[in-house]
């Protein structure tokens, strides 16, 4: 039996994972050049630019390892947990130095933040969030770059 599940972002209009490479989606103030992640649609949040047009691009695929942590206890609704029971994960903070942001995600399943060090450069993968009998929602996850390990998810 052939899998027939559509692979779409869990959430709409911040990330492209069927792009080829997969990439999170921002907007840039076009008078300021500041980027935005989450991207903003309403209006720039840049001082004095309020009135600035603003942009959909395609944010950075790699940056340094800014920070991190262990997401030891499960975290509340409405996160799902693709384990029972339920098994901690790494969160990095990556600074995407072109864009000049941090962004938080993920890290892969086969890292572990014993496997993290400050200023590791990373890069963004996609990945299962859940599933149900039509779907699979995808999210971003960071990973080594230089690896061919991926999520087992």
């Amino acid at each position: 039996m052939s899998d027939t599940k559509t692979a779409v972002p869990a959430m709409e209009g911040w990330f492209a994972p069927d792009a080829d490479p997969p990439h999170l989606i921002g907007t840039r103030c076009t008078r300021s050049g500041t980027y935005f992640f989450p991207p903003e649609r309403t209006m720039s949040r840049v001082p004095g630019f309020s009135d600035s047009p603003l942009e959909e691009v395609a944010l950075s695929r790699t940056g340094t390892l800014w920070s991190y942590t262990n997401a030891g206890y499960q975290p509340p609704e409405p996160y799902i947990s693709l384990t029972d029971p339920f098994e901690p994960f790494a969160i990095a903070a990556v600074e995407l130095a072109e864009d000049q942001m941090v962004v938080l995600g993920q890290g892969v399943a086969v890292v572990a933040v014993e496997d993290l060090e400050g200023g590791t450069e990373l890069e963004l993968v996609a990945d299962v969030l859940c599933e149900d009998d039509e779907h699979r929602y995808m999210v971003w996850k960071w990973k080594p770059t230089g690896t061919n390990e991926s999520s087992d998810s």
